[in-house]
């Protein structure tokens, strides 16, 4: 198995929505249920940032589930 540190190292990523009454809403389609927001991008982004870390902690302690690797960009624009 590949250590947790190189888990969070990966670059996943993200899908950015900007919301009709302001902010945005941030997910990562590798990593299922990994979503967040933020009032601005700056906040949005930093917000994902720390849900991917703990989706990824989370799923690699319980050993339960493979962790995903990052989607190549290119696969994600063509589909």
């Amino acid at each position: 198995m590949l250590s947790l540190e190189y888990y969070l190292s990966l670059k996943y990523p993200m899908s950015i929505y900007p919301e009709e009454d302001g902010g945005y809403t941030v997910m990562i389609p590798d990593l299922p249920g990994c979503i967040s927001q933020g009032d601005n991008l700056e906040e949005a982004i930093e917000n994902i940032n720390e849900a991917r870390e703990l989706w990824i902690e989370t799923v690699y302690c319980s050993g339960k589930q493979q962790i995903p690797l990052p989607s190549k960009l290119i696969s994600i624009i063509n589909s």
